[in-house]
């Protein structure tokens, strides 16, 4: 299983458009390199190379998308190897690239019936696709395998993951199981699997068993202290309340995973993340705790 990292980035990116946070501020000093320009987040996978799955599609999807030339169709006027999109949740951050993937063919659209519910009504991305390229819906369910017919080495489990739906879904204030989920892939070939969660409000038994389990984690890095967005805005809004699990403190991602000893790799890694400068102490702290963090054009294999 080859994994490539689009988007590395919370929503909003980095650096973010209207923001003047030191992060943001050196993302734009071309003259530094202690933090890096990050897009939103998405990642592809494939078994064989001849065939890709999105996870998610962000606002920044074509920018990414002419980064990572590997995914268009050689010898076609027009064409690409992307066969499905996948969506952890229906937050914009993870669906407005859909709309630009509209010049292909019929979108394979693999999602809960809770993001699909989203998609074509408070937020109806699907509908308006339904006049471009149109979309196919395969639902999916919580710990009910599936797979996608062009990369048949490759099983995804979809895992019940407790966080927020956006702002605009029926179920912002009363969640339910598959408004947004987790994901463990198995390369049916190496025997390895991933488990990809880039929103994470708590870690419940279930979730962190699946994580016992994987050869390498891809997880939610949003946020590094509960009240880290005191810093630029007031009133502010804690971790938990915009879906994120810090990872810092007593309750923290570091603390709750310090026993595992397979790979942990942070994606959705917001603007205002002191990780992101490698020169900082929370940067240092959180390599000694067996975490690195993901950017654009990141590779990993399994």
């Amino acid at each position: 299983m080859r994994i490539h990292v689009l988007g590395s980035s919370a929503g909003g990116g980095l650096p973010q458009w209207n923001c003047n946070c030191p992060n943001c501020q050196s993302a734009r000093d071309l003259k530094q390199t202690a933090i890096s320009a990050r897009t939103q987040s998405s990642i592809a996978l494939t078994d064989t190379g001849d065939a890709w799955v999105l996870f998610n599609a962000s606002p920044d999807i074509r920018q990414q998308l002419n980064a990572f030339p590997e995914l268009l169709k050689p010898n076609a006027l027009r064409g690409t190897k992307i066969k499905a999109v996948i969506l952890v949740d229906s937050q914009i951050d993870h669906t407005l690239g859909l709309m630009l993937l509209r010049e292909g063919e019929t979108l394979q659209l693999y999602c809960s019936a809770q993001v699909y519910e989203d998609l074509s009504t408070r937020l109806p991305l699907v509908n308006i696709l339904q006049y471009y390229c149109g979309v196919q819906h395969h639902l999916i369910s919580p710990g009910l395998a599936f797979s996608v017919p062009e990369l048949p080495f490759l099983e995804f489990t979809p895992i019940g993951s407790l966080s927020k739906a956006p702002p605009y879904s029926a179920h912002r204030e009363n969640p339910e199981l598959g408004d947004n989920l987790a994901f463990s892939i198995y390369d049916q070939k190496t025997k390895k699997t991933l488990l990809y969660a880039p929103a994470i409000e708590k870690i419940d038994p279930d979730l962190y068993a699946y994580m016992e389990n994987c050869d390498h984690l891809l997880l939610d890095g949003t946020f590094w202290s509960v009240d880290e967005m005191s810093a630029i805005s007031t009133p502010y809004k804690k971790a938990y309340e915009m879906g994120h699990l810090a990872y810092s403190g007593p309750e923290g991602m570091m603390a709750q995973l310090r026993e595992l000893s397979c790979p942990k790799t942070l994606i959705h890694i917001n603007n205002t993340n002191p990780v992101l400068d490698q020169r900082s102490e929370q940067y240092q702290i959180l390599k000694e705790q067996g975490f690195d963090l993901a950017y654009d054009t990141l590779e990993i294999l399994l």
